[in-house]
């Protein structure tokens, strides 16, 4: 089946933004109606409370505390030494850009990510425009993916020149919707590009499929997701090609930017290889364009310190969520709130905590806020109702579980040197908000 195309036809492969781009009222955000997919709050498809303990949770208000939606300075105090060791043996080696201490991480990246070759970059966004770029999509080409994630999944298949496909999310996941992935296929498709969103990994076994089939690439845009596991596959491991973050928030994150890339296929990592240098395959000889993304040397040596820790934070961030599993269990059903859904047989590593209310989460977010307890909303506007996309042709309600996700959903704090105390404080502050 052809489908009309949503195509874009950009003169260059970088220009398409600023020539179709509607003018931004940035005092008005494209309204997505609130009975949007009503249905998805339906029965809670609710994760089996583990066997992590939890104190009684009260429901009388307590006296105020800060909980952050993440405190990186815990976790900086905790490897103050060895990160400063690690900053000043780059800053002794006065090497900073392609050295050893890249090196090394890319071997130990891929070692962890089960795969043969890494490739280390400037960014998380970088890594899906190298995928990309290696791919030689394209003017004309479409990749397909998901519009509830951050940005750059989007705009990297923009920057070439391509056009986004979207398809909805499962309710449950918020994960893309892989039954819908085929159905989204035309001949313009170049490749097919899930998200493993909150850390948790797209359903992976039939979308590998429908690829193997159709003989269209996958990209993991794995950003949120290192170390999370499908069927025992490691994220980044299962397409063509992984990418990876490395920003501050991530769960294995520097101290600024980047990125990595991961795959099997040899000669694939040799051109990521060429791109990241300006398409050099040595210095002053360009076989092709490519761009200035490189893995510095302090960043990589800051996360070579980090990924000694990074499998025991992850499962603290999987305790802590079932441990708030079971706290919210034992208050329902006095609160309406829908906690995560596992999928069996995966390693969910819980970058974000996400719950689902069915309405005023705006009221709950400030009342939260008044506790002194952080929150975030991951994502506002899902990607098709962005005005950069308005000429794409999406309207209100062609993707309704993502409008829908994008109303309901709130992050709460999981960050691994989170206590159980606070976790106790956050819970009794929802509770006494729900009741009020």
């Amino acid at each position: 089946m052809t489908r009309p195309a949503r195509q874009l036809q950009p003169d260059n492969q970088i220009g398409f933004l600023r020539r179709h781009a509607a003018p931004v009222d940035h005092r008005k955000p494209p309204t997505i109606s609130k009975s949007a997919g009503s249905s998805f709050l339906e029965p809670a498809m609710r994760r089996a409370p583990s066997n992590v303990s939890a104190s009684p949770v009260q429901t009388k208000p307590a006296k105020p505390m800060k909980v952050p939606l993440l405190d990186l300075r815990a976790q900086y105090e905790s490897l103050r030494e060895p990160l400063l060791d690690a900053v000043t043996r780059v800053m002794d080696s006065q090497r900073f850009v392609l050295g050893s201490e890249g090196d090394a991480l890319e071997q130990e990246l891929a070692q962890y990510s089960q795969t043969k070759l890494a490739i280390g970059c400037a960014s998380g966004t970088d890594a899906l425009l190298l995928a990309l770029m290696a791919l030689d999509v394209k003017a004309g080409d479409e990749v397909i993916t998901t519009p509830f994630t951050f940005f750059a999944t989007a705009s990297t298949i923009a920057r070439v020149g391509a056009t986004p496909v979207f398809v909805d999310i499962e309710p449950h996941t918020y994960n893309i919707d892989v039954a819908a992935v085929e159905n989204a296929i035309t001949p313009r498709t170049r490749a097919i590009m899930p998200v493993h969103l909150y850390g948790q990994c797209a359903e992976m076994t039939p979308l590998l499929e429908i690829s193997k089939r159709r003989n269209i690439p996958v990209i993991e845009d794995a950003a949120q997701a290192i170390g999370s596991e499908d069927a025992g596959r490691r994220a980044g491991s299962m397409g063509l090609v992984g990418c990876f973050s490395f920003y501050p928030t991530k769960n294995l994150g520097g101290a600024g930017d980047g990125g990595m890339l991961t795959t099997n296929d040899e000669h694939l990592a040799q051109r990521l290889k060429q791109l990241r240098v300006h398409g050099g395959v040595q210095e002053y000889r360009h076989t092709e364009i490519g761009i200035n993304s490189r893995l510095d040397e302090l960043q990589a040596a800051v996360l070579r310190v980090k990924l000694d820790r990074l499998d025991s934070w992850s499962n603290q961030r999987r305790e802590n969520a079932a441990r708030y599993d079971q706290m919210f269990s034992e208050l329902a059903p006095q609160i309406d709130v829908v906690t995560p859904f596992v999928r069996n047989d995966v390693r969910h590593i819980f970058h974000q905590y996400v719950v689902r209310v069915a309405k005023d989460r705006d009221d709950l977010i400030e009342y939260l806020a008044s506790r002194g307890v952080g929150t975030g909303i991951y994502y506002p506007i899902p990607l098709h109702l962005q005005t950069c996309f308005r000429c794409l042709g999406y309207q209100e309600g062609d993707l309704p579980v993502s409008e829908h996700a994008a109303l309901h959903t709130i992050a709460l704090p999981v960050y691994p040197e989170l206590s159980e105390t606070q976790q106790s404080y956050v819970v009794e502050s929802f509770a006494n908000w729900s009741t009020a």
